[in-house]
């Protein structure tokens, strides 16, 4: 084996030990916590920083990811058997789209942030819901409306377009009851 294949198979092994696989019980923040010991202080430093509460960061991200560090929208299916365009950009644990990751680089975070990193889901969460509180007026502990603003963007909030999508609505309120959940769970936990 030359050196320079060597040298690939080891940057591929590298690689693959950095990958973080999900958590495997996702509905107990303790036992996500648990597994991604990081993850507490990261999503604890991201709350700190924007004044959004971890349980509330910790259900967005649920909802849009499970945890799952490249989760991208499924694709469409062109006559149901080619495999055709994704319906978003969206991707990462925090499924946030080119756009609004670019914004968030610009300002608060750095060009080196990375979707698939946690802390930076983390921290591009508390930011984008940071931001929906001072534009919205949305309280920083509303993780319902705070979903909406995030699903739909502040545009689309103030239009109230998910009136129009009652499964959204749904939604929103199983985020809302997950980042109650996790805030009992983490009260429990803490010991």
């Amino acid at each position: 084996m030359s050196k320079s294949n060597l040298a690939t198979i080891l940057f591929y092994l590298f690689l693959a030990s950095c990958a973080s696989s999900p958590p495997t019980h996702t509905e107990n923040i303790c036992v996500v916590f648990t597994e991604q010991d990081e993850w507490y202080a990261d999503s604890q430093k991201a709350s700190a920083k924007w004044g959004v509460p971890t349980p509330v960061i910790m259900a967005i991200m649920h909802q849009e990811s499970h945890f799952v560090a490249d989760a991208k929208p499924p694709r469409t299916w062109l006559l149901g058997i080619i495999p055709w365009f994704r319906p978003s950009s969206a991707y990462g644990y925090a499924q946030a789209q080119d756009a609004a990751w670019g914004d968030y680089q610009d300002s608060a975070g750095s060009w080196w942030s990375d979707r698939d990193d946690f802390a930076d889901a983390a921290d591009f969460i508390a930011w984008y819901c940071a931001i929906s509180h001072r534009k919205l007026g949305i309280g920083v502990a509303d993780a319902k409306n705070l979903y909406l603003a995030y699903h739909e963007g502040h545009q689309g909030f103030r239009q109230k377009t998910y009136l129009k999508a009652a499964w959204l609505r749904r939604v929103a309120d199983s985020v809302a009851a997950r980042a109650k959940q996790f805030q009992q769970q983490l009260n429990g936990c803490k010991s």
